[in-house]
Parts: C-alpha cells; sequence; structure tokens
C-alpha cells in the first residue's frame, strides 16, 4: 500500500535489496547515518525513493533484468543488509537500479558502444530472487552491460568512457528493438577504452 513518508529503496553490486523508510532518517546528524549494513566485498549501486506500491528493475552485467513488485521486500531497519533481490550467476553483480514508471522505455547500453531501447512491457514481473529474463543479447562485440536505465524518449542520453570521452544524444536517436537481440552501434569505443557511465537528462534542443 501508499506510505506518505515513502521508503529508500537500496539496491547493492551483489545483489541484496533492502527498503526503509524514510522517516528513519528524519534526525540526520553531521557525521551521517547507517543507512545499510554492507559485506566488505559489497557495495550500494543505487537507491530509490517509493511509495510502497511500485515496481523495479535491476540489471546485473551480464545482460538479465528482473522485475518485480517492492511489497516482495518487507521494510527494514537502518542497520539491517536486505535480502536476495536476484539469483545472480558466477562472476556477475548488479549495475543498475529504477523504479518502474509508465510510459518509460528500458535503455540498455554495452561496454563496447551497443545499445538499443525496448518496451518495458517486455519485461514482465516476476517473483523477487529469481534469475531474471534477458534483456540483452551480449556477444565479444558488444562486451558485457555498461548500464540499463529507464528513459522517456523526449529526454538526453549522456554517455561516458573510462578514458573520458562523452557524447551527448537524444534518446529518440536510439534503436527500438526487443529484448533478445544485441542492439545498434550507438557510440564508437577507442580500442581497449568502454563506456562506463550513462545518464538521462533534459532534451537540449541546440
Amino acid at each position: 500500500k501508499e506510505r506518505e513518508e515513502g521508503y529508500l529503496v537500496m539496491a547493492t553490486r551483489k545483489g541484496l535489496i533492502k527498503k526503509t523508510g524514510s522517516d528513519e532518517f528524519a534526525n540526520l546528524r553531521k557525521m551521517g547515518l547507517i543507512a545499510i549494513a554492507l559485506r566488505e566485498d559489497d557495495e550500494l549501486i543505487g537507491v530509490e525513493l517509493t511509495q510502497g506500491s511500485s515496481e523495479l528493475m535491476l540489471a546485473p552485467r551480464m545482460g538479465q533484468a528482473i522485475r518485480f513488485s517492492e511489497s516482495d521486500v518487507r521494510p527494514m531497519g537502518r542497520n539491517s543488509m536486505g535480502v536476495r533481490s536476484i539469483d545472480l550467476a558466477e562472476g556477475d553483480e548488479v549495475i543498475d537500479v529504477a523504479k518502474v514508471e509508465e510510459g518509460k522505455q528500458v535503455l540498455a547500453i554495452t561496454q563496447n558502444g551497443y545499445g538499443k531501447r525496448t518496451d518495458i512491457s517486455e519485461f514482465r514481473a516476476q517473483s523477487r530472487g529469481g534469475k531474471g529474463i534477458l534483456a540483452m543479447r551480449l556477444t565479444e562485440k558488444t562486451g558485457l552491460m555498461a548500464a540499463q536505465r529507464l528513459v522517456s524518449e523526449h529526454e538526453d542520453v549522456m554517455l561516458i568512457t573510462d578514458n573520458g570521452t562523452i557524447i551527448r544524444m537524444p534518446v529518440d536517436d536510439i534503436s527500438v528493438i526487443g529484448r533478445v537481440s544485441q542492439g545498434v552501434r550507438v557510440m564508437r569505443v577507442e580500442d581497449e577504452g568502454r563506456i562506463v557511465g550513462v545518464t538521462a537528462t533534459e532534451r537540449d534542443e541546440d
């Protein structure tokens, strides 16, 4: 059900997810507060503000994705670690978390500069903790996933490589293709370079 104060939903690289009432962060001190207990080999990769009735999408590096209701995640205190969001393959890691919003599309970008948009309806809701479904067909040519974002066709997207090159392009310049495809080249990446950051921003009409 909807909760006026809302929740902070936190996702970690090793596949844990945690939901904590935002009122638990009301009295923030200068030294900060512990928001989540992390294992030494884990780290926080994303936080979403929800109202209790949202759906969430998480994307691992190796091309899967999982969509489930946040009601599958019971609220926990600040000092807890959370529960499993997705059953990761050995060596895989979660790279993105997003709150599902109607009218948005799933933008998938790989480390070697391939990308596509896919209608969110192609990602059916599942139960938390499953293996997910294929979000993008990865090959040696595409490289692994760099990012998966929920975007609007009226936005721009910015891509940055590990050697500091950045480009900005309209989201609607990126092809709309089904889940089980490898996408098309959206950025030419220099030898040994790879895309490490992707973000959506307001359209620049210039």
